[in-house]
């Protein structure tokens, strides 16, 4: 990745009633992805929102084109791994970035997880812990992802903290972006009650069989 110009980055946006946020994420990425010269397309993964998201994705494919926007709906919400899964089967960039839609994660830092990937392959020595294991801003290699959640048994928002402990038992190297997160812009979290129960059932799986 010492060149990352010649590299392609697919942005993989699983939504779910983000219509007010969208039109804002895809501008934000497009503008700090043009102006580092990255190539990239957008994949938005929308699980059958009934506030019309998908239709607000429509209109943004027509703005910056397919290239740009590629639309991978499906009829309705299958968990954030199966979003991350039909996501890579589209995706053509050798490199993939997972995000979510509802700006929590802002994209202006997107150029230095790149430039942090492109240090990762000259580092050897990284400090073994990785604070943010639930986080979901990333950026890995296609074939590493495709890899690591085709070994995930997780569902929903366990499944970002299984990719960590499976990228360790893989023995693959994690480097961390320390980055400012905003509570979401539009909307209640998605991490609803029957979720932080499955979380924690999720927790106690996860550290019974690692």
């Amino acid at each position: 990745m010492e060149d990352s110009k010649s590299d392609k980055f697919s942005i993989l946006l699983p939504t779910y009633n983000e219509k007010e946020n969208l039109p804002i994420i895809v501008w934000l990425i497009s503008k700090y992805m043009d102006e580092c010269g990255y190539d990239f397309e957008i994949i938005i993964i929308d699980d059958g929102s009934p506030d019309g998201t998908l239709e607000v994705a429509q209109q943004l494919e027509k703005i910056y084109g397919k290239d740009k926007i590629v639309l991978r709906p499906r009829e309705k919400k299958l968990g954030l791994g199966t979003a991350y899964v039909h996501g890579i089967n589209h995706a053509s960039g050798n490199f993939v970035i997972i995000m979510d839609a509802d700006l929590s994660h802002h994209p202006k830092f997107i150029p230095e997880f790149i430039s942090r990937g492109a240090n990762l392959l000259t580092q050897i020595l990284l400090r073994p812990g990785v604070s943010d294991l639930t986080g979901s801003f990333r950026l890995y290699k296609k074939d590493v992802l495709r890899k690591l959640v085709d070994s995930c048994i997780s569902k929903g928002y366990v499944f970002q903290m299984e990719m960590i402990v499976r990228a360790r038992q893989h023995g693959y190297s994690i480097g961390e972006v320390p980055i400012s997160f905003v509570d979401r812009v539009y909307g209640e979290s998605k991490l609803g009650g029957n979720e932080i129960v499955h979380f924690a059932s999720g927790l106690l799986y996860l550290f019974a069989t690692t």
